[in-house]
């Protein structure tokens, strides 16, 4: 299937300091797609990938689970650590799951760690119905467009496939697990405000994470998708000085050229 538009991956290639940003369920690089901008134009080698079943229709989502996705940033980890010197991760949503589980798998090779409304549970009555509700139902409604910014609009699907988000689910056991093995420099920003992932969830992630050096952050003026809210640039700043502050050499780096895929 096409991807639809807007929705492609982004690469940058930059400067000796890399980022790996990862997008959240059901989103696409869209909703990271200025933030990485951002930082690419502040020389830093950045990776925006699209996660597989993602970015094209919800039916390629629903043959997809945890596992792929897991999989896909892994590789993108990886390939960044073959051609930088340090390396970031940093994610919004499940995103942010995402790269606190790199975090926790790859230790000492990721230099710290930047999530935006980490989720770390599938909350309310329909998580427990999702193991017989995904074999009768095949959709719930969409959580796209968390948005406080009028005009602002996240690419993503309309509708959750139910076999994918019981993945999801599964995920969230596997990373809260994991959670302890967090040892690196975190910066934490979320909205008290979220409509798809409430703050017990960051300050779940807070309280199980062995990091020492942790910053906290509420972004008071947006809702989930705050990558593209009235908080965005301050995200991005906050984000850059954070690895600025563990990373000096950035902004030294070499001029490079951004594309998408």
């Amino acid at each position: 299937m096409p991807v639809l538009p807007g929705a492609e991956p982004y690469r940058h290639e930059g400067g000796e300091v890399g980022v790996l940003l990862c997008h959240g369920f059901t989103g696409s690089p869209q909703s990271l797609r200025p933030w990485a901008e951002y930082l690419a134009a502040h020389g830093l080698t950045v990776s925006l990938p699209l996660l597989p079943g993602h970015g094209t229709r919800w039916e390629d989502m629903q043959l997809t689970g945890w596992q792929d996705w897991y999989a896909e940033v892994d590789r993108e980890l990886r390939a960044l650590r073959a051609r930088c010197t340090r390396v970031f991760v940093a994610g919004l949503s499940m995103g942010g799951a995402l790269a606190l589980r790199l975090a926790a798998r790859h230790g000492d090779a990721i230099s710290g760690v930047v999530v935006v409304n980490p989720a770390n549970k599938v909350h309310g009555l329909s998580a427990y119905a999702l193991p017989v509700a995904r074999h009768l139902v095949r959709t719930t409604r969409g959580i796209a467009s968390d948005i406080a910014k009028p005009g602002s609009v996240e690419i993503g699907y309309d509708r959750v496939p139910l076999h994918a988000a019981h993945s999801l689910r599964a995920f969230f056991r596997v990373v809260d697990r994991e959670l302890p093995q967090v040892t690196q420099p975190l910066l934490v920003l979320h909205s008290p405000q979220d409509h798809v992932v409430p703050p017990a969830d960051s300050a779940r992630v807070l309280s199980r994470v062995s990091s020492a050096d942790v910053t906290e952050l509420l972004l008071e003026q947006s809702y989930h998708v705050a990558t593209l809210d009235h908080d965005a640039d301050r995200i991005f700043e906050e984000s850059l000085a954070f690895i600025g502050r563990l990373a000096p050499s950035v902004g030294a780096g070499k001029e490079g050229t951004a594309a998408g895929g």
